[in-house]
């Protein structure tokens, strides 16, 4: 009969011989590492629950990203977006808790480069004329001077987190057209529209070069734009202010999150 210091040899060296063949016992998988960026669209203005500690930035516990976070129970989780952040301000101040553990990155962000808010203050009280000479100027804003934006904050997103799959978030049409709804004249839908579309295919474009994931919010918005009958926005909320013309809680819910969930 061995001894029992010869088993115990025996089994440190099967043991050994096993890590050697790599048939050792897999170890766990971490889970996925997951930051968020980007403006009030990525933090949720519009779908209330709000997180008092983030003060003007306005995130929501009901927006997206939180949302993903709650089905997936990332083993890190990081939410930086802000409302009214540029691309400047993702690059200089929300970039913070991306390394190179980081699995995931959202962000939504260049509609505040192109001047959203002015151009829906001026086609919600100026008139038709005046609101699309607005939109043309953020167009042309969007063509010629927002993909550098782009291109340097993509860049600086992808040197803190050179592992992560990062998946860019557009922006939904505003209006559903060819119906009849009290407000803004039908002139002023379609060139709010037009804008989403001119920001979404910029966006997409630089996105694509930088090896990013296009996420198309606006095929789960369909049908549930302002004046469908069925909103997934705001029209002008007197107060919070802040919340006009933003996602409600469910277009995050059924807009937002499953377009970030398809995509991750």
């Amino acid at each position: 009969m061995r001894s029992t210091k010869s088993l115990s040899v025996l089994a440190a060296l099967g043991a050994a011989v096993l890590v050697s063949l790599g048939l050792a016992a897999p170890a766990e998988a971490a889970g996925p590492v997951y930051v968020a960026l980007g403006d009030s669209y990525s933090a949720g203005n519009g779908a209330g629950n709000y997180d008092s500690a983030s003060g003007s930035c306005h995130r929501s516990l009901s927006s997206y990203p939180y949302l993903w976070k709650n089905a997936h129970a990332p083993s890190s989780f990081a939410d930086t977006a802000c409302s009214g952040a540029l691309t400047t301000d993702v690059t200089n101040s929300q970039l913070g808790p991306l390394n190179s553990a980081t699995t995931l990155v959202s962000v939504t962000i260049g509609g505040n480069d192109a001047g959203f808010a002015d151009v829906m203050t001026a086609c919600a009280t100026d008139s038709d004329s005046d609101c699309v000479n607005r939109v043309n100027q953020a167009e042309t804003y969007a063509r010629n001077t927002l993909p550098a934006r782009l291109d340097a904050t993509y860049a600086a997103i992808r040197a803190k987190a050179p592992n992560a799959k990062v998946v860019v978030l557009g922006y939904p049409h505003l209006y559903t057209l060819n119906v009849f709804c009290v407000g803004l004249s039908d002139t002023k839908h379609r060139k709010i529209d037009e804008a989403s579309d001119v920001l979404d295919s910029v966006i997409q474009g630089r996105a694509a070069a930088h090896g990013f994931v296009f996420g198309d919010v606006r095929t789960t918005f369909n049908g549930h734009e302002l004046c469908s009958g069925d909103d997934w926005l705001h029209s002008i909320v007197i107060s919070p202010s802040w919340e006009s013309y933003h996602p409600t809680a469910t277009g995050h819910s059924s807009g937002f999150y499953p377009v970030l969930n398809a995509n991750s």
